[in-house]
């Protein structure tokens, strides 16, 4: 086979997915008018699918410090860490992140993707033991294989298989890593994190946590579904990514261990990385400070899931069995929710659409991400065009 025949399953793929009218891999944003709004091929279009849970991708404190940053840092740090030096924006914003998860120990990587990639070729190597929950996030996949570590899934949010693949990797469980998400991006559900601890305790485990999803949605103060759980403290690593409800670009790894302080010196993705701007971490900052001064953003947040997802509900559509920000509509074949998505996207409303293999069953989805900057007269607007996309099938 030629070098480039195997991109043949490629252009099938995007050929297929471009004959319903639009490819949802390439949709151009033109304009950005608000964080829940933009302009799609001179369309005013409600954005319902950014992951932008507490829409403060425009926040006036956030864009302002951005601003700051570049006009007394500049625009970029030119190299990594390790190579250039930290500058003292990215050691303050590792502290703050420690503090606020009331960890010790914390680190700032470049994106959420290099987060779980740079954390877990760090913590894993030929020779140990990794359980991933089946439908973990890809970056966490690539990490372990990465690692050269021995990888056993076990199904999804369900605590028996664990208990049964921690059963039968005998000694190697004690001081195996599991790994498992707060929060699922794609049917939004939660993690059974308080049993996961309890299994993790008995076979003498370690746990990490990727609250990517749930940083700032859950827990009294935003921390996410350990916290909400009440098991924080019995989590061994957490990491997460800045680019959903603190609307910029990066990612973190807190934790009681400081063997996390040594990570910086063995993680490849971290080491030869290009450190974050001084704008990202300055927004980033800002961002976090926000989280924590107004928890109003997550109660509106909730508000506005709880709306949605009735609404969607009360039409007849199959949903996914949590109320959570994250809001998935299950619509069968891929035949049927291309056009369906299309025809969302016409009447002016942005979505995700996730087929095989990128959702977790052979089902096809239409995702939503709510906000807490979506109107309440927006979210009734996203509900009356579901309903006017289905009447046109």
């Amino acid at each position: 086979m030629a070098l480039l025949d195997k991109f043949a399953t490629a252009r099938a793929t995007r050929d297929q997915l471009r004959s319903g009218g639009h490819d949802p891999t390439q949709v151009v944003i033109d304009s950005i008018i608000s964080p829940t709004e933009g302009m799609v091929e001179d369309r005013h279009t409600i954005l319902a699918g950014t992951n932008n849970y507490l829409g403060l991708t425009l926040d006036p404190a956030c864009v302002a410090a951005g601003i700051k940053a570049i006009e007394t840092q500049g625009t970029g740090t030119t190299g990594s860490r390790m190579a250039n030096g930290s500058f003292a924006a990215h050691a303050a914003l590792e502290r703050d992140l420690a503090d606020f998860f009331g960890m010790p120990y914390g680190m700032v990587f470049s994106t959420g993707y290099a987060a779980n990639l740079g954390t877990l070729v760090a913590l894993l190597g030929p020779g140990d033991a990794v359980l991933l929950d089946a439908d973990a996030h890809a970056s966490l996949y690539d990490g372990c294989q990465m690692s050269g570590a021995d990888i056993f899934r076990f199904r999804h949010n369900d605590v028996e298989s664990l208990d049964k693949r921690l059963g039968r990797l005998g000694d190697r469980a004690n001081n195996c890593l599991v790994i498992t998400e707060g929060l699922y991006s794609v049917m939004g559900d939660t993690a059974p994190l308080s049993d996961i601890v309890a299994l993790k305790k008995r076979h003498g485990a370690l746990l990490l946590v990727d609250e990517a999803h749930s940083l700032g949605v859950y827990g009294d103060h935003g921390c996410g579904v350990a916290e909400a759980q009440g098991v924080m403290q019995d989590v061994d690593f957490f990491v997460g990514t800045f680019s959903k409800s603190l609307g910029a670009m990066g990612g973190f790894c807190v934790s009681p261990h400081e063997e996390l302080d040594l990570v910086r010196y063995v993680s490849r993705p971290f080491i030869f990385t290009a450190s974050s701007s001084p704008s990202i971490i300055a927004s980033t900052h800002e961002a976090l400070r926000q989280l924590k001064a107004r928890p109003e953003l997550r109660e509106t947040l909730w508000r506005n899931a709880h709306r949605l997802y009735q609404g969607l509900q009360s039409h007849g559509f199959e949903l996914g069995r949590e109320v959570s920000p994250v809001v998935a509509v299950r619509l069968g074949p891929k035949d049927i929710a291309l056009p369906f998505w299309n025809r969302l996207l016409e009447k002016g409303v942005y979505t995700n659409l996730m087929i095989p293999p990128a959702s977790p069953d052979q089902h096809s989805y239409i995702r939503c991400s709510v906000s807490a900057a979506h109107t309440e007269e927006q979210v009734e607007a996203i509900i009356e065009r579901f309903s006017q996309a289905r009447a046109a099938d």
